[in-house]
């Protein structure tokens, strides 16, 4: 009654899977750990450890995309997709700090919603690197912060998100207010 060769086939499938799903996560997690080191090296203003961590994280999650590009299962895993959307916060964080831009990511394959899901993090590090500034009264680097959370706010607002990223977005919002906020508080203070 019941195909017992086509279960088998199945059973061993996903058992051997099994192995590559505890493989992927585990690198995942370290490539996660290396772009959340490079971001909080950049609050230190420790812009070279910052890119040594963004290297290291770069090439975790290049070995993964390689060695699994075959499998889609393995790529689409939560840990994998968590760690390349830390990476893009990261790699887009340490573009605004070392060249005031925000742009394309090289050398990895980033998909849309991977790249905005970074994105839309940005601003909040952008408020923790806005209220470090302010607390040294670097109005200029303030004002900058406030301008790139913005302008990240206006473009991201015509791409219509939905679900996952819309909830990030908003969050992205509450940033940008919250900067807002520290610029109009330095604003007293002149």
């Amino acid at each position: 009654m019941l195909n017992t060769l086509l279960l088998s086939k199945i059973r061993k499938d996903l058992l051997s899977y099994a192995d590559v799903r505890q493989k992927v996560i585990k690198d995942s997690n370290d490539g996660l750990f290396h772009a959340k080191r490079a971001i909080f090296a950049l609050h230190r203003d420790q812009v070279k450890e910052a890119g040594a961590k963004l290297v290291e994280a770069k090439k975790i999650l290049g070995a993964i995309s390689k060695t699994y590009s075959k499998d889609a299962r393995a790529l689409d895993e939560g840990a994998y997709k968590a760690a390349i959307e830390e990476y893009v916060e990261a790699e887009l964080m340490y573009q605004f700090v070392t060249t005031g831009k925000i742009g394309e990511i090289k050398g990895l394959k980033i998909s849309s919603e991977s790249y905005v899901a970074g994105l839309t993090d940005v601003p909040g590090e952008l408020y923790r690197y806005a209220v470090k500034a302010a607390t040294a009264r670097d109005y200029t680097t303030v004002t900058k912060c406030a301008e790139a959370a913005e302008e990240i706010i206006g473009e991201l607002i015509e791409c219509n998100l939905t679900s996952y990223l819309r909830n990030k977005f908003d969050q992205a919002k509450t940033a940008v207010s919250k900067i807002e906020h520290v610029v109009y508080e330095l604003s007293l203070r002149k």
